[in-house]
């Protein structure tokens, strides 16, 4: 790890507050970066604050649910300068296993809006700054789910195939500003992202199950940050457009 490789840089880190987005926010701050923790929990939020600064480093945080436009307003206007050197959109939720014969409007429209309409947003938002001092990156975390039909239900497969064609589509829009933007896609991780499924039907588990038998563990949310910043970072600035997994064999 380059300790200083993000030294004078702002980064803004959505679902810091636990899991991948929590690892991501202390990895930065430990690199040097002027780090915006954003997340929809509040004690989520203090809980990585404290962890930066036992650390040894700071961040600032806004509470904020990025379905909604005014707090993606907020969280810009929060930014410790006006710039943004590195987006990292890691806040998602499950659904609940659904097929789509079974998909109810309410979870199809809130999957959606917090995996990739939110993440549209906050590109939408930081893009403008990001053309202006003529660099940046974004970085959306995804999931195997969006390489496949399998892992999960309906609505949550096709957020992610949507977050990579949204980062896909800013690769190529935006390389000529200096923008890069890449996904990456976990498979299964330890974090709380399982407390916003609550399964309909009763073989979601078991389905679940079977394909973390070809895994050999569960990975650790510090083994997908060091993923997510390095791409963030200027030692990847011949990488855009890039869909890399980190499964630990998953999709093989």
């Amino acid at each position: 790890m380059n300790e200083q490789r993000y030294a004078g840089r702002v980064a803004v880190v959505t679902g810091a507050g636990s899991g991948i987005g929590q690892a991501v926010a202390r990895q930065l701050a430990a690199e040097g970066a002027m780090v915006l923790a954003c997340d929809i929990d509040a004690a989520g939020l203090a809980s990585t604050v404290e962890l930066i600064e036992k650390d040894g480093y700071t961040a600032t945080t806004v509470t904020a649910d990025i379905t909604r436009q005014a707090d993606v307003d907020a969280l810009i206007d929060a930014l410790p300068e006006r710039r943004v050197d590195l987006l990292a959109n890691v806040a998602g939720v499950m659904d609940h296993f659904l097929p789509v014969t079974e998909l109810d409007d309410d979870t199809w429209e809130h999957v959606l809006a917090v995996n990739l309409t939110g993440p549209m947003r906050l590109c939408r938002a930081v893009l403008p700054l990001m053309r202006a001092q003529g660099s940046g990156a974004v970085v959306n975390v995804s999931s195997i789910g969006g390489l496949t039909g399998a892992v999960a239900g309906t609505a949550y497969v096709a957020s992610k195939h949507g977050l990579i064609g949204l980062t896909r589509s800013i690769a190529n829009l935006y390389a000529e500003d200096g923008i890069r933007a890449n996904t990456v896609c976990p498979a299964g991780v330890e974090t709380n992202i399982g407390r916003t499924a609550a399964p309909k039907v009763p073989w979601a588990y078991q389905r679940l199950e079977k394909s973390f038998g070809r895994t050999t563990r569960m990975a650790v949310p510090a083994e997908v940050s060091t993923l997510v910043c390095w791409l963030g970072s200027p030692e990847a600035v011949n990488v855009n457009g890039a869909t890399i997994t980190s499964d630990g064999g998953w999709t093989s």
